[in-house]
């Protein structure tokens, strides 16, 4: 996906070219006849850079259609809850089985620890890795809706940041999905 963006941005930049020494050629002594041809030739680039763009998007279409179509299967499954302990473990270290139970001071550590953990252990993740991962943040979530309005707000900040970070980690993962089912589309 991010090559066929580089390819359709390179295809812009030479229409943009030719467009630019149309519009030179056009400011010149040139004939009618000159500038039409430079018109016609222009248009008819930017019809390829357009249908070049219509196809890649078309294509990467189809790509994250399937690749949710898949996600919704794989997630209507229910989680393992032995798996999901162990990610648990896996994840929150010391905060291990004590989400319930979490103070308003000891959220922004959990986080902290979840975010670090998952970069650490992202590379190696398989999709339902990714879902035993979002069901411990989700949990993480929840006891921060338990006791958001009793935390400091330098403390919350900490905590949206840190979530964000989780994210956009999860967001990665779905592009490189979605990039990795664009190059199975057939071209």
């Amino acid at each position: 996906m991010k090559g066929e963006l580089r390819i359709l941005t390179t295809s812009l930049k030479s229409f943009s070219g030719v467009l630019l020494a149309a519009l030179l050629l056009t400011g010149c002594d040139s004939t009618p006849n000159e500038r039409r041809e430079v018109a016609r030739t222009a248009g008819r680039e930017l019809d390829s850079a357009a249908r070049t763009a219509a196809h890649k998007l078309s294509r990467v279409g189809k790509a994250t259609a399937t690749y949710t179509k898949s996600n919704r299967e794989r997630r209507a499954r229910p989680l393992d809850p032995r798996q999901q302990l162990a990610m648990e473990a896996k994840l929150l270290g010391p905060y291990n089985g004590q989400i319930n139970a979490l103070t308003p001071q000891d959220l922004p550590a959990a986080y902290g620890q979840l975010v670090r953990e998952t970069r650490a252990q992202r590379a190696t993740w398989t999709d339902r890795d990714w879902d035993y991962a979002r069901a411990v943040y989700q949990r993480l979530n929840d006891q921060l809706k338990q006791v958001r309005m009793d935390m400091p707000a330098r403390d919350e900040v900490r905590v949206r940041a840190r979530q964000a970070e989780f994210v956009s980690l999860q967001a990665g993962h779905a592009v490189k999905g979605i990039d990795a089912a664009t190059r199975q589309q057939p071209k």
